[in-house]
């Protein structure tokens, strides 16, 4: 819940910033020019913007495609419900894991409660991550992983944030 709205400047930066910054030297310079105002109002604005909530985050979405990771593979885990909190914590702290997180089982077909996405330049890459990651799991959390299994993504998805329409 936001303390205040945004208002008409607020949705402009929105609607500006919203599919990515533009790929230049100064990305915060280029938007404050394209709306007309000094960069300094502009990352003033994106500050009051995350303090009131109206926002929640800036991050960047890498391409992995792009980037040469083309094996894009969830591991799913069987985790003991004594120690998920614990092994996700962990395990969404690895620097192979991109993102990490507890789902309910679905028996008798689906065993895993915890999901870990890694990414690889090929699925043989991402299955010896995985396989570094059970090996240091099991040492951290003795008989804490039940099962294991990685799925490999098939297609490539377009993921997006909420949208707001620009201004008529």
């Amino acid at each position: 819940m936001t303390d205040v709205a945004p208002d008409d400047l607020e949705r402009r930066i929105i609607v500006a910033t919203q599919g990515g910054l533009p790929l230049v030297s100064d990305p915060w310079g280029a938007v404050a020019d394209e709306l007309g105002i000094p960069p300094q109002e502009l990352l003033a604005r994106i500050r009051s913007m995350l303090e009131r909530g109206v926002i929640r985050r800036i991050g960047a979405v890498p391409n992995h495609y792009a980037i040469g990771y083309t094996a894009n593979g969830m591991s799913v885990w069987d985790i003991d419900d004594e120690a998920i909190d614990a092994v996700g914590e962990w395990l969404g702290a690895l620097a192979a894991v991109t993102h990490c997180y507890r789902r309910p089982r679905r028996l008798p077909d689906w065993p895993y409660n915890l999901f870990a996405m890694v990414h690889g330049r090929s699925h043989d890459a991402v299955r010896d991550q995985l396989e570094d990651i059970a090996a240091r799991l099991e040492v951290r959390f003795p008989c804490a992983c039940r099962a294991r299994d990685v799925l490999f993504s098939s297609a490539i998805l377009k993921k997006t944030g909420l949208r707001i329409a620009g201004q008529e």
